[in-house]
């Protein structure tokens, strides 16, 4: 376990001691889990460190703005409205995929794919 994990154990297992944990929400629950599994382990600390902090590394923000993309995508109904969001997807796919990331969002997204299909029989 690094240091930064035993201080955090320690201060929560005192706390918990004091009775400061007891009215939580949430009590007696597990947490949901906030890792990213692409991370590796050894920088899930730190990147949950600078989460906190309020500073989010370009990619999981990139990948962030992908989702929300994609969600306004899938709810738009008007077809300009959806070509805008459209090409903010490409546009931000595009972004992830020169960022140098292990993972290429253009070749293996499936999603991305069958909507560049779709958009083009709607012309």
């Amino acid at each position: 376990m690094w240091l930064i994990d035993q201080l955090v154990e320690a201060r929560v297992a005192q706390a918990t001691a004091r009775g400061e944990m007891d009215d939580l929400p949430g009590a007696g629950r597990p947490l949901p889990p906030d890792d990213d599994p692409l991370v590796p382990e050894t920088l899930r600390t730190a990147h949950r460190l600078l989460k906190n902090a309020g500073y989010l590394p370009d990619e999981l923000r990139l990948r962030g703005g992908i989702r929300e993309a994609e969600d306004l995508l899938r709810a738009a109904h008007d077809e300009a409205v959806r070509a805008s969001h459209a090409r903010r997807l490409r546009l931000l796919l595009e972004r992830l995929s020169r960022s140098g990331t292990h993972v290429n969002l253009m070749a293996e997204s499936g999603y991305f794919e069958a909507l560049c299909v779709r958009m083009e029989t709607r012309r």
